[in-house]
């Protein structure tokens, strides 16, 4: 089976939509993560909200994506980690 080509062209700004439990080191580890993947992004530039009854937090990270490989590997790190539910 070929890997199918990218719909994506690289670099370019994408957006990580990422979920957890509202712990106390889910967003620094979430963080963490996304800066070992894509060390050039702004911290700054993340978007936290909290769900209606505060038990979920939901994260958006726009890195600026250099390949594929990147992505996935990026994906791949935050869906494996305990405290992180959802990854978009």
């Amino acid at each position: 089976m070929s890997e199918q080509p990218s719909l994506i062209e690289y670099p370019c700004d994408f957006p990580i939509k990422i979920m957890g439990k509202a712990q106390q080191d889910f967003t620094q580890i979430a963080l963490a993560i996304v800066k070992f993947h894509a060390p050039d992004f702004d911290t700054e530039t993340m978007a936290v909200k909290a769900s209606k009854n505060g038990t979920y937090l939901s994260l958006t990270c726009t890195i600026r994506a250099t390949s594929r490989a990147q992505l996935d590997a990026l994906y791949q790190a935050l869906s494996s980690h305990p405290l992180v539910a959802v990854v978009l």
